[in-house]
């Protein structure tokens, strides 16, 4: 019932528990951007499909998946090197596709944010949407900042509760950081190219176009960092989750300070041109 397809580039290390955790779904698709590791080999030698692709953005890969895959099923499903699927996931995806009526075009999915074996619920203020289930036909991809939210789609996104796992620090913290460094310049450059958002977007019920106004609205707001450690650690709770949660708060009020410097940057060579 349901394709799934994984971007990759050097996942050698990651990909190996990815493609485990998907030895339900018979249709999986590796869409790689150029990898000089073993990641290719370990995807063909797990039976998943293969195709290449140079990477220009996470909609575009998503969108070039979409378009170049030989899926087998009308469903298709999106997640990382860096992700997996759970028992009780596999389940509420394929309960939610078989039960899908006609208008449903996908569904938003959350994850679990995991640092070592701990879950961090309150540090990274689960849950958090992305679209990452859909119909084949029904949606397309856009840019935002770093990542990626639904574009045009054609029907209604519905809701699967049950989150999968995110383990993005499996490699080590400078390798986050390094990531980050990186997508810190695609958040600036995304929150300075938008006009600010409008209230109903602040207030709309769909998570993603939310969180997205948020972004760009506390952008250039003072001591923006500061606030977005407080409210994770302190007001949320991420305190309760031991020195895990203090160093993934720590690391994001970082990365929010990342984002500022590039936006000052940005703002001067603007006003230099």
């Amino acid at each position: 019932m349901v394709s799934v397809v994984i971007l990759t580039k050097n996942e050698e290390s990651d990909l190996p528990a990815c493609l485990d955790s998907l030895a339900w779904a018979q249709d999986v698709h590796v869409v790689d951007s150029g990898s000089t590791d073993r990641t290719v080999d370990i995807a063909k030698q797990s039976g998943a499909k293969v195709l290449v692709n140079p990477f220009q953005s996470f909609a575009h890969q998503r969108n070039w998946a979409i378009d170049h895959c030989s899926f087998e099923n009308s469903w298709i499903l999106f997640l990382d090197a860096d992700e997996r699927s759970t028992l009780a996931f596999e389940k509420a995806v394929l309960s939610s596709v078989e039960k899908a009526e006609t208008p449903v075009a996908g569904f938003f999915c959350c994850w679990k944010m995991m640092l070592g074996g701990r879950w961090l619920k309150r540090s990274d203020n689960f849950p958090k949407w992305q679209f990452r289930l859909l119909r084949r036909g029904s949606a397309r991809f856009i840019d935002v900042g770093h990542g990626q939210k639904e574009g045009a789609v054609d029907g209604v996104i519905q809701h699967i509760m049950e989150p999968y796992l995110h383990y993005p620090f499996s490699n080590g913290w400078e390798s986050w950081m390094e990531r980050h460094r990186r997508y810190a310049k695609l958040e600036a450059d995304d929150r300075l190219g938008n006009p600010l958002p409008r209230l109903r977007q602040l207030l709309s019920p769909h998570a993603s176009q939310r969180n997205t106004a948020i972004k760009r609205t506390v952008a250039n707001i003072p001591l923006w960092p500061q606030f977005r450690f407080f409210y994770s650690y302190v007001a949320k709770g991420g305190w309760l989750e031991g020195s895990e949660g203090f160093e993934y708060c720590r690391k994001m009020m970082w990365y929010e300070m990342q984002i500022q410097i590039e936006m000052k940057r940005l703002k001067m060579q603007r006003m230099a041109a």
